[in-house]
């Protein structure tokens, strides 16, 4: 019997792109509890490697990990079709990819951050978008996610670069949504069983426990914990895709 939103995440196949995170970490973790597979995707095998061990070594923790360089569109579909044989179709994307880069004023908005934000911000999201667009249309639980900031809502000059790379995202992704509701209404020629949905998840800033050590005594209002992201992103399995197709969730606490 394929699988069910009553399922949750068990026996979901889900990317985590940016793995070598702490969120990523963090996310993969979750999942792996939810009884998911969860195949940690980053840039740099060594950085997976240390974060999740190196595949088929003493320290192995059974993490799937590819590297990819998820601005290469050939690239990733490549990615795709390695994982499409080696696990079946993907039922989730977790986008994670992504920098800060800010300034003082308007006029200081460089092209080189500009370039840094749009490639790591924006281009990921269209390639793994995509890439695995098909998978996720076909599950009975496909999700793609994105990690997006509460900043672009009042957005300051000195930061206008970071705010327009992280619109433009949500944008991609609000498109996403919409294009599961219509394909997949196509498809089945009745437009309530939709299965599928794409999101966006807003935080001010990300918290982990090597920050909380480094400054114990510190207050972090409005933060979001990597432990906190990757419980709601887990939950999203579990909820109606008629019901965060398209949503903006804030999670600052």
């Amino acid at each position: 019997m394929s699988p069910s939103p009553g399922d949750g995440a068990q026996g979901a196949v889900v990317v985590v792109a940016g793995a070598s995170s702490a969120a990523g970490t963090a996310m993969v973790r979750a999942l792996r509890t939810a009884g998911a597979t969860a195949i940690a995707v980053g840039s740099n095998a060594e950085r997976l490697a240390a974060a999740f061990g190196r595949p088929g070594g003493a320290d192995d923790g059974g993490v799937p990990q590819r590297e990819c360089d998820l601005t290469d569109y050939a690239g990733v579909q490549a990615l795709a079709e390695d994982l499409r044989e080696s696990f079946g179709a993907v039922d989730g994307v977790i986008h994670l990819v992504g920098g800060w880069r800010g300034g003082h004023s308007l006029t200081d908005q460089s092209d080189e951050d500009w370039d840094f934000l749009e490639k790591t911000g924006i281009t990921t999201v269209r390639n793994t978008s995509r890439a695995f667009y098909d998978d996720l249309l076909g599950s009975r639980r496909g999700r793609f996610v994105i990690v997006s900031s509460t900043l672009i809502e009042h957005p300051r000059a000195g930061y206008a670069n970071y705010a327009a790379a992280k619109a433009a995202a949500e944008a991609w992704t609000r498109a996403m949504a919409r294009g599961f509701a219509s394909d997949q209404a196509e498809r089945s020629g009745d437009p309530s069983p939709l299965t599928s949905a794409a999101v966006v998840l807003a935080v001010k800033a990300l918290l982990d426990k090597e920050m909380l050590a480094a400054q114990p005594g510190r207050r972090f209002p409005g933060y979001t914990h990597v432990d906190a992201l990757a419980a709601r992103t887990v939950a999203l399995f579990s909820e109606s895709a008629a019901a965060v197709n398209g949503a903006r969730f804030d999670l600052t606490t």
